[in-house]
């Protein structure tokens, strides 16, 4: 079993899980150590836990309970992969921490979380400008709707929490060149991560990292357009500490390389025209 953290924050840690055990390999007892879900994305095992048994295929989703035993076998396939979201004691309050909902041990293949665990893999391979901490919140959220069977409805925001939206906004646009994750943002506006995340989604219809990402996209474009610095330390004056990410994300949003752009913008207007032609 390989296990790598790609995420570790105060209320989530987001961990990638690979397992190459062989049909026959001898099971052992393992305990959670908080409460967790498991997207299996690829492959096969079955889980004993609580006195029941699981087999868990691809779009399945393991379920851990602070204290639980459980035992892994894999007696039809070999080879499987998860990707695992580990809850802090105040996130699991917020969602629900009831005991009937943690201690099923397993879900099957459901749409109402295959869907997110997918979106939550393309978060954590840099396909997708959501956050893998928001995401994760928002699997959580719903793995805690779907397996009580209550949906939680956003009553409409206050005028009070709408200027805290708003507020928080201009402050992420403000200091989108430093590191900011979901838990600072909350932070600035006085309410934990999982309330601020549907809040500010509810009032501005974005995400905050993906508004965070679209403002330095959108110096970016600016500083592209009006300056001479080079890609490189225009990527790294807005934020991203990766160049081959900016670049990623900017053709994924302007359809067409930072080059490209700037080149567009200094007159090569059939760049653009181009692109409308082939598309």
């Amino acid at each position: 079993m390989s296990a790598t953290t790609l995420l570790q924050r105060q209320s989530i840690t987001v961990s990638d899980f690979r397992c190459s055990a062989q049909p026959g390999d001898a099971p052992f007892v393992e305990q959670h150590r908080c409460h967790s879900i498991s997207y299996v994305r690829k492959g096969s095992f079955g889980c004993e836990s609580r006195g029941r048994s699981f087999d868990l295929v691809a779009g399945s989703v393991l379920v851990g309970h602070p204290g639980d035993e459980y035992v892994c076998t894999h007696d039809h396939v070999c080879g499987d992969e998860c990707l695992s979201f580990f809850l802090g004691p105040k996130l699991v309050e917020a969602l629900g921490d009831a005991a009937d909902i943690w201690q099923i041990g397993a879900t099957p293949p459901l749409p109402e979380l295959m869907v997110l665990g997918e979106l939550a893999q393309a978060a954590a391979d840099g396909r997708s400008d959501i956050g893998l901490d928001e995401v994760g919140q928002l699997f959580a959220g719903r793995f805690v709707e779907v397996v009580s069977g209550r949906s939680r409805r956003l009553a409409p925001a206050s005028s009070r929490d709408r200027r805290r939206a708003v507020e928080t906004a201009l402050w992420i646009d403000a200091h989108s060149r430093g590191e900011i994750d979901l838990e600072r943002a909350a932070g600035q506006a006085g309410i934990s991560p999982f309330h601020f995340l549907r809040l500010f989604s509810g009032v501005l219809g974005v995400t905050p990292h993906q508004y965070l990402v679209r403002s330095r996209l959108r110096h970016a474009s600016r500083l592209l357009a009006d300056e001479e610095r080079s890609i490189t330390d225009v990527a790294y004056d807005v934020g991203f500490a990766d160049l081959s990410n900016f670049v990623r994300t900017f053709r994924r949003a302007a359809g067409v390389s930072p080059r490209r752009f700037r080149q567009a913008s200094r007159g090569m207007r059939k760049i653009f025209q181009e692109r409308l032609v082939l598309h």
